[in-house]
């Protein structure tokens, strides 16, 4: 750790301020998770062209700058992909469940498949869930005084629709109607990405885990003619790697120094953009298909709409313009036609409101309909903004957590 941050000042152009910064036990400080010199030239060309219009940042992610409850801060190794042996990534891993381990009352049940929610049709309340072992394949039940469903926006809504009773004969807490409805899922894909002049002396050092961020800068202060609400960029500058020399044939020294021949910085921007709910893009039952273990499958029904379309392609063109205001060259942009559920950001199947008719939950992410049952997963959102959703969820179950606890206490509920 300590050679890297020897280094960054010098490659990086970080400012070795050590304010706030956390402390290595051989005296080092690591620096916060800064913008590389392509994305400081970027963000200050920004500024004089678009004035606080379109601000240009560091990416926001949930990952640690100093120590917490035992968790090291982020040395910037590199391949989060394959988990983090310091714990300064989020993940119920690293955090959650040793949380709860802690406390002496957790039981963590691997290889369980929830099959439908258990409904007390006398008290009118969740007693549980139905579960299907995934290796034996055998049943069994589970139960709780409060019932909490996070399984992910669409699974929320399967588990839901299978959950049906004679009081719900079209699917749990679903009297509105809106179980499985109002299916959501970023549109991404418009974009360019430029060669930026200069700094050729500098290059990476280390790993971020994030990159720069553009927030949504269109219809804030005025309204497009063409679409509604906005989009966002993810991105970041950056150089070829020596991994460039994989494909090329060399061997001895010569050939490891012309790896380190990284050529210019370039630097890429890649919208992501408000879907809008419709009640026309949902999700049901499939009356034939089931998994392995038995249970019902989901049928999708969702398309992008214009909205979302127009959205990536004036993505794609305020990318250029940016770029080239960045003084970039041999700009090139792109709209990538993805479909619904590349993103992997789906929610909406169980939204919120103030009206039980129109709406599943409560802005506690209680049930309408049985007042023991909270779901904090992406199915609560009734819009879904133009961000990365899982530290809002993270909050919001934080919330239903501290409202549930206060219920009970009071005998409202369990």
């Amino acid at each position: 750790i300590a050679p890297w941050y020897d280094y960054v000042e010098e490659f990086v152009g970080i400012s070795g301020q050590k304010e706030g910064l956390a402390q290595l036990p051989d005296g080092k400080f690591l620096p916060p998770m800064e913008l590389n010199c392509a994305e400081l030239h970027v963000r200050e060309a920004l500024q004089g062209k678009f004035a606080d219009e379109r601000m240009l940042t560091i990416g926001r992610c949930a990952v640690l700058t100093e120590a917490h409850n035992g968790r090291a801060p982020c040395h910037y190794c590199g391949p989060c992909r394959r988990g983090c042996i310091t714990r300064s990534y989020f993940s119920s891993l690293n955090a959650t469940l040793p949380a709860a381990q802690a406390t002496g009352k957790l039981t963590l049940r691997p290889y369980s498949v929830v099959h439908s929610v258990i409904y007390d049709e006398v008290n009118h309340r969740a007693k549980g869930f139905r579960v299907i072992d995934a290796v034996t394949h055998e049943s069994f039940e589970v139960y709780g005084k409060v019932v909490f469903l996070c399984a992910s926006a669409m699974e929320s809504a399967r588990i839901l629709l299978n959950s049906k009773t004679a009081r719900f004969s079209n699917g749990l807490c679903n009297s509105s109607g809106e179980v499985g409805r109002n299916l959501m899922d970023h549109v991404m894909g418009g974009g360019a990405v430029g060669t930026l002049p200069g700094n050729e002396d500098k290059t990476h050092y280390g790993r971020r885990p994030n990159g720069l961020y553009i927030p949504r800068f269109k219809n804030v202060n005025s309204q497009s003619p063409d679409f509604l609400r906005g989009y966002g960029y993810q991105g970041g500058g950056f150089r070829e790697r020596w991994e460039h020399g994989l494909e090329t044939p060399g061997f001895g020294a010569d050939f490891k120094h012309a790896l380190r021949d990284y050529g210019p910085w370039r630097l890429s921007l890649y919208g992501f953009g408000e879907c809008l709910p419709s009640f026309g893009s949902y999700v049901e039952i499939d009356p034939e298909v089931r998994d392995k273990w038995g249970v019902p499958a989901l049928r999708v029904n969702m398309t992008y709409g214009e909205n979302e379309r127009a959205l990536m392609k004036d993505a794609a063109k305020s990318a250029a313009e940016m770029l080239d205001a960045s003084g970039a060259t041999d700009i090139e942009t792109s709209i990538e036609d993805n479909a619904p559920g590349l993103a992997i950001h789906e929610m909406g199947t169980a939204r919120m409101g103030r009206d039980p008719k129109t709406s599943v939950l409560n802005a506690h992410n209680q049930a309408h309909d049985v007042s023991n049952l909270f779901i904090t997963d992406g199915a609560c959102m009734t819009s879904s903004s133009c961000v990365n959703p899982s530290i809002t969820y993270m909050a919001l179950t934080a919330r239903a957590c501290d409202y549930a606890v206060k219920q009970m206490d009071l005998g409202h509920i369990g």
